[in-house]
């Protein structure tokens, strides 16, 4: 968890960034209410920007406000997933095409750093540590997409599905052979090849959709 306090980006967008990762990954559970008082004492900043990460997150679904009652983590239901993918089925295709496009030697280091990572990781870690490998591989893609707004858009499908793969998680048979599938993927952007980044992107979105529906089933 980031340091609210360093450096860098406002406490607003600090605590933005640290209650966005929470829900996300379902530290706060689904349901649960938010305590404003208690999360400004515990991050160290006052309760202002709290309130303004909490209104950012509103915007993105991942809170919800009621008056009189307050704020709580937004349920995460099943009944999204077909929304979400049809949405990241035609997006994630473009942003691996786009990436295939932009890669400076910057990326590729990192790129080629992914793919060594994803290789090397231990079947029996721990189902976080492989869930954040995950989170890590989406977010290099798009942050070699030169466009912005398609980097926000699929950032926040991004969290959405993920807060559902965390809810199947204790029912998903193969979690780490469904990390190493992103080899191909970043291999394909490496090498440039667009084609083969857009269709290992669509793939790996059906994929995702099957595995997360067999074991919700």
């Amino acid at each position: 968890m980031p340091d609210i306090r360093n450096g860098g980006s406002s406490l607003a967008d600090q605590a933005y960034e640290v209650l966005r990762h929470r829900l996300i990954m379902l530290d706060i559970p689904p349901g649960d209410a938010i305590n404003e008082a208690s999360l400004s004492a515990e991050l160290g900043v006052g309760r202002t920007p709290i309130r303004e990460a909490l209104k950012r997150l509103e915007g993105e679904h991942l809170v919800v406000s009621y008056p009189r009652r307050g704020t709580f983590a937004s349920n995460v239901n099943i009944t999204d997933l077909a929304a979400i993918t049809e949405m990241r089925e035609a997006l994630e295709p473009i942003a691996a095409r786009r990436a295939s496009r932009n890669i400076t030697p910057q990326l590729r280091a990192e790129f080629t750093q992914a793919i060594a990572r994803i290789r090397d990781l231990d079947p029996e870690q721990d189902a976080r540590t492989l869930i954040e490998s995950d989170l890590e591989v989406h977010r290099l893609v798009y942050r070699a997409v030169d466009n912005l707004h398609l980097q926000e858009t699929l950032v926040h499908l991004d969290d959405l599905a993920t807060r559902i793969w965390c809810l199947a998680l204790p029912r998903i048979p193969d979690l780490i052979g469904h990390i190493r599938d992103h080899v191909d993927l970043l291999e394909a952007i490496l090498a440039g090849d667009e084609d083969r980044a857009g269709a290992e992107a669509g793939t790996h979105v059906r994929e995702f959709e099957a595995t997360v529906r067999s074991a919700l089933a």
